[in-house]
């Protein structure tokens, strides 16, 4: 609302500015037309006063008609600056024989013009526009008999413009009314998202994440990609909180039978339950236990490694030389069982390809000795590349002569720490 006040307020004093200058130009034009009207009379008045003279009642018809046609007052003095001819009726003219300041019959009489705005004490009431020609003798062009007054009150001029001026503020009155209605709907409309985003992460602080704004406009401009963009963050931190505590269920499921195991023995070798004799077979099943729980927690943060990209980490590397080190590497394992390890290597490619090459390998070696360990006798594991230029990415494919996965499990193979079968440790 302050910006559609300013814009109004900007609007009004451009609109002033305007008018300001627009004054100034019908005046200084009005004071042209007074001139000219003025040359006019001036020459009519030396040609008559070369037969009558300048209180000659033929020139007061004159000025009598150019007053009417022009609305100025107009009269004319002699060399005394006395006026002498008016265009007000003898018997009603109140300016007869009066002086006229010597300012304007000083400029006049030296065969100047004289163009101002004054008082004429005496003469009107308020200030006037004033233009002065001097009138010169029709036979002796250089000597002057007299001048001629055209005057005018300022306020004259713009009285045909008072019903455009009143226009032209109604209607700024309603643009801006319009403007300010608009500003006010606009404001409503783009504070009540921002009022909603602000709820929300207070509901955020408060460690609930289901709040969603609401998209009150179009996805395309500011305020919709904004709210598009907050709940996307509302999903992230949402499936963050989830797993997070998925992570800590898991976790503690995974930690609690190991614990139980390790404190029950301790307890049964503290209190003498479990005999001197059978103490060291159950201090073997305690340290089974804690290297269990060092597997986890080796597993732990592996898979936290694996969910944040080290930028220092990536590099690019042969991925056939890779596949064929882990084949050299799992050759006793695949041995013990008669496995056949098959690679079908993308040869029309360079094999080269950019990422963790640490990370990828660990991967690798997981998957494959999961193969191995689920493959059965005389089995065969075949581990296939394939690059995806589109998407430029190699895609790696292990696939084995096992029982496979059921398929209602498929779905969950890549949660952490679910097992296919519940029982294996």
């Amino acid at each position: 609302i302050a910006t559609a006040v300013l814009i109004s307020l900007g609007l009004l004093l451009v609109a002033v500015s305007a008018l300001g200058f627009g004054r100034g130009y019908v005046i200084n034009e009005y004071m042209d037309n007074m001139l000219n009207s003025a040359n006019e009379v001036a020459h009519s008045a030396s040609a008559i006063a070369e037969e009558e003279s300048l209180n000659s009642w033929r020139l007061g018809m004159i000025l009598t008609s150019v007053s009417q046609a022009t609305g100025n007052h107009i009269f004319i003095t002699d060399e005394n600056d006395r006026v002498v001819c008016c265009c007000d009726s003898f018997p009603f003219c109140r300016h007869y024989y009066k002086i006229i300041p010597e300012s304007i019959s000083s400029v006049t009489l030296s065969g100047e013009i004289y163009q101002g705005r004054m008082m004429l004490d005496g003469f009107f009431d308020g200030e006037r526009l004033i233009v002065g020609v001097p009138i010169a003798d029709s036979e002796n062009g250089t000597k002057l008999i007299g001048t001629v007054i055209v005057s005018t009150e300022p306020n004259s001029i713009f009285s045909p413009w008072k019903p455009f001026l009143l226009i032209l503020l109604t209607i700024w009155a309603l643009v801006l009314a319009m403007v300010l209605i608009f500003a006010f709907g606009f404001s409503k409309r783009m504070a009540k998202p921002l009022d909603e985003i602000a709820e929300a992460s207070r509901s955020f602080a408060r460690g609930d994440f289901s709040v969603r704004v609401a998209q009150h406009s179009d996805s395309s401009d500011e305020m919709g990609a904004l709210i598009e963009s907050f709940n996307k963050m509302a999903d992230s931190l949402q499936n963050a909180e989830k797993r997070r505590s998925e992570f800590i269920s898991n976790v503690s499921h995974e930690l609690r039978t190991p614990m139980t195991t390790i404190s029950g023995f301790a307890d049964g070798i503290l209190d003498g339950t479990i005999p001197k004799d059978n103490q060291e077979k159950y201090l073997h099943m305690i340290k089974q236990e804690v290297d269990r729980i060092r597997k986890l927690i080796v597993s732990m943060t592996e898979a936290s490694s694996l969910a944040h990209i080290d930028p220092e980490l990536m590099e690019k590397f042969n991925i056939k030389d890779m596949i064929t080190d882990i084949k050299d590497n799992l050759e006793p394992q695949l041995n013990e069982k008669n496995i056949t390890l098959v690679t079908a290597i993308d040869e029309s490619t360079d094999n080269m390809v950019y990422g963790e090459s640490q990370q990828l390998c660990r991967v690798l070696v997981n998957i494959i000795s999961n193969a191995v360990k689920f493959t059965p006798v005389n089995g065969t594991i075949k581990v296939t590349t394939e690059p995806d230029n589109k998407e430029r990415k190699m895609m790696i494919y292990v696939e084995d002569s096992g029982p496979g996965v059921e398929k209602e499990k498929r779905n969950r193979v890549f949660e952490s720490f679910y097992k296919t079968d519940p029982s294996r440790k």
